[in-house]
């Protein structure tokens, strides 16, 4: 099956968008659900490099400390947003590189773990060719905590991913935190603690800390090509 890949530039609306824009194919595909081939199945790739986000999940806004947790990210210079996903809140930024993969098809509530399991090992792939001692596994007091993530050397959290089935199908959400750990520390502390979730700060990692010359520039296209999407980027369908 053909995956179509979508222009990672900004969008006008910002963070909003982003997160907005998986559901959207998910439900509608580029055209209403005629995008797809005789299977009835679509795919999409985008990967971009987003604005200042705290992403939060929609457990996270069941938590009383939710409120004063978002004011707090839009003080540092994060959009809190609502993810659709699952997990916890995840932040990221322009040395962030975020994946979002989604697949139209009637049969997406088999195979929810390989998925997992089959992403994290092209992830950890990707980043030890780039030079990094990356494994698959949480860190304890990592942030949105889970068994699919990829540190570094067993210490930091370098990539997370989410997901979210429906009967449309599934959409697949990674963030793999290129530069900028110390940036990314402040609005994850802060909001953890209005949330109440356990949250080491030293459990924040990016590729730079063990690689300070690999560049978002380098994680995206290593990504493309581990991906395997070659070709021009079709714009972003915008509603």
């Amino acid at each position: 099956m053909t995956v179509v890949l979508l222009a990672g530039d900004p969008l006008p609306g910002g963070p909003p968008d982003d997160v907005a824009l998986g559901p959207s194919l998910l439900r509608d595909g580029l055209s209403g659900g005629q995008d797809g081939g005789p299977d009835g199945a679509r795919e999409f790739l985008r990967i971009h490099s987003p604005g200042p986000t705290a992403a939060f999940s929609r457990r996270d806004t069941l938590r009383p400390g939710y409120p004063a947790a978002a004011e707090a990210v839009r003080r540092l210079g994060f959009t809190p947003v609502v993810r659709p996903q699952g997990g916890s809140l995840a932040a990221y930024h322009r040395g962030s590189v975020v994946i979002d993969h989604v697949c139209r098809t009637p049969d997406a509530s088999s195979g929810t773990l390989a998925r997992f399991r089959r992403f994290a090992a092209l992830h950890a792939a990707v980043l030890t060719g780039l030079g990094v001692d990356a494994r698959i596994g949480a860190v304890p007091g990592e942030y949105c905590p889970g068994e699919y993530s990829v540190n570094s050397g067993g210490v930091r959290k370098l990539v997370g991913s989410a997901q979210r089935v429906t009967r449309d199908g599934w959409l697949f959400s990674t963030i793999v935190q290129v530069t900028g750990a110390a940036v990314l520390r402040a609005p994850l502390t802060v909001a953890y603690g209005h949330l109440g979730y356990d949250f080491d700060p030293a459990t924040v990692g990016t590729v730079e800390d063990t690689n300070p010359g690999v560049t978002v520039e380098a994680v995206t296209a290593a990504l493309l090509d581990a991906y395997g999407a070659t070709g021009p980027a079709r714009p972003v369908p915008l509603r």
